[in-house]
C-alpha cells in the first residue's frame, strides 16, 4: 500500500462517522476520490458515489458502509451526567473507563465512561448498557445543555495504531476499511479503463438499519452487487468455540458462501485469485449475510450478489483489529476480477438451454 492511500485509510479511521451521522466522512471521501471518477454523486440517504464509465451496459457496485456503531444520548441528569442509547450493535462491556467524543449540535466534546473504583466494590457483574453513564466534568444539567442535546451521537475517542506484522488497531475498522477499499479499487481501475461501468459506493447506515445499501441499489440497478465488509477473524484466544472454518488475519480475502450469493460471481473471484497468486478464505452465510449484501440483492428486479470480507478480531470493540496486507489484497482481488470482465457475463444460476433440457 502506497503512503497517500495508507494516508488516506488513517484519516478516514478518525473520522468520527457514527450511523446516522456519516456527513463528513463522506465528503472526505468523495474529495479523494474527485481525481479519478468519472461521474461522482450523492443520493437521498447520504451516500457517496464514484463511478467509471457510468453508461455502460453491465454494472457492477463496488459498496463499504462507513458508518461505525456509537452511542446516542438519551438523558441528561441534574448533576450533568450524560446516559445513552445502543447506536448499532455496541456493548457495554468494554466501554468502562474508557474515553468519548461527544459530537454535539454546538460542539464536540470530550467525556469519560465512569466506573466504580475497585476500593468500593467495582463494577457490579450484572451490569447493563443503561447502567454507562458519561461524565464530561459539567456540574450540572444546566451546563452540559450549553454544549450537548438528546440525539446527539458520541464515539469511543480512540486513535487508531499500528501495531507489529502490518497490522493496525482501532475502532470503526468495521467498517471504515470497507469504504478505503471499494475507494481503493476504483482508483486502481482507472488506470487499465474497464470495460464494464463499475460504482465504488460509501454506504450509510449499514451498522443500524441497512438502508444506505437498499437506496444505492434502487437508484445505481447494477447486474452484479459486490458488498465490502469484515468478517469474525478465528485466529485469537477463545473466539472459534464452534469449530467454524479458520479465518487468520494476513490469511487474505474471505468470500462467502451460502444460499444469497452468487455462485457465478464466486467463480470469477476465485479465478481472478488464482490468476493473481492471492490466498482467499471462506465463510458460510446460509441464510443471510448480515451485510449491505442483503439488501442490495433485494433492490429492484434483484440483483446478483457476492460478499468480500476482511478478516478482523475484536469486532465492535474499540480495538478492532485487522492486517494491512489483507486489505490490500482485497483490492488487488477486485481490481483483478472486474478488469477482466467484459459484459457479456451470464450470472444466471440456470441457464435455458432449451435444446438440453
Amino acid at each position: 500500500m502506497n503512503a497517500s492511500s495508507e494516508k488516506f485509510l488513517f484519516d478516514l479511521l478518525q473520522t468520527p462517522s457514527p450511523s446516522g451521522m456519516e456527513e463528513e466522512i463522506q465528503k472526505k471521501w468523495l474529495r479523494y476520490m474527485k481525481p479519478f471518477a468519472d461521474k461522482l454523486e450523492t443520493d437521498d440517504a447520504g451516500n457517496a458515489i464514484a463511478s467509471l464509465n457510468p453508461d455502460a451496459s453491465f454494472q457492477v457496485v463496488l459498496a463499504g458502509h462507513c458508518d461505525e456503531i456509537g452511542f446516542l444520548v438519551k438523558s441528561i441528569d441534574e448533576n450533568g451526567y450524560v446516559f445513552v442509547e445502543k447506536l448499532g450493535g455496541i456493548s457495554h462491556k468494554p466501554a468502562l473507563g474508557m474515553k468519548v467524543e461527544i459530537l454535539g449540535k454546538h460542539e464536540r466534546i470530550t467525556g469519560v465512561i465512569g466506573i466504580k473504583a475497585e476500593h468500593h466494590g467495582g463494577a457490579d457483574d450484572k451490569f447493563e448498557f443503561s447502567d454507562l453513564f458519561i461524565d464530561c466534568g459539567a456540574k450540572n444539567k444546566k451546563e452540559m445543555e450549553q454544549y450537548i442535546s438528546v440525539g446527539d451521537t458520541a464515539v469511543y475517542k480512540r486513535e487508531p495504531e499500528s501495531l507489529l506484522n502490518n497490522r493496525i488497531s482501532g475502532r470503526g475498522l468495521d467498517n471504515r476499511t470497507g469504504a478505503f477499499i471499494v475507494a481503493e479499487t476504483l482508483r486502481q481501475l482507472r488506470k487499465v479503463n474497464p470495460r464494464i461501468g463499475v460504482s465504488a459506493v460509501s454506504t450509510v447506515n449499514e451498522e443500524t438499519n441497512l438502508g444506505g445499501a437498499y437506496f444505492a441499489g434502487a437508484g445505481l440497478k447494477p447486474d452484479l452487487a459486490i458488498a465490502v465488509d469484515v468478517t469474525f477473524a478465528t485466529d485469537y484466544p477463545g473466539a472459534n468455540s464452534d469449530q467454524q472454518a479458520p479465518v487468520t488475519l494476513g490469511g487474505g480475502p474471505v468470500l462467502a458462501k451460502g444460499a444469497p450469493i452468487n455462485r457465478k460471481a464466486n467463480e470469477l473471484l476465485e479465478g481472478a485469485a488464482q490468476g493473481k497468486s492471492i490466498p482467499l478464505q471462506y465463510e458460510l452465510t446460509p441464510r443471510s449475510t448480515g451485510t449491505d449484501a442483503d439488501q442490495l440483492r433485494k433492490t429492484g428486479k434483484g440483483v446478483p450478489v457476492a460478499l468480500v470480507s476482511l478478516p478482523l478480531r475484536y469486532m465492535h470493540a474499540p480495538v478492532e483489529t485487522a492486517s494491512l496486507d489483507d486489505i490490500q489484497q482485497s483490492v488487488d482481488l477486485l481490481v483483478a476480477m472486474l478488469s477482466k470482465m467484459d459484459g457479456a457475463e451470464n450470472l444466471k444460476p440456470v441457464s435455458l438451454d432449451v435444446d438440453k433440457l
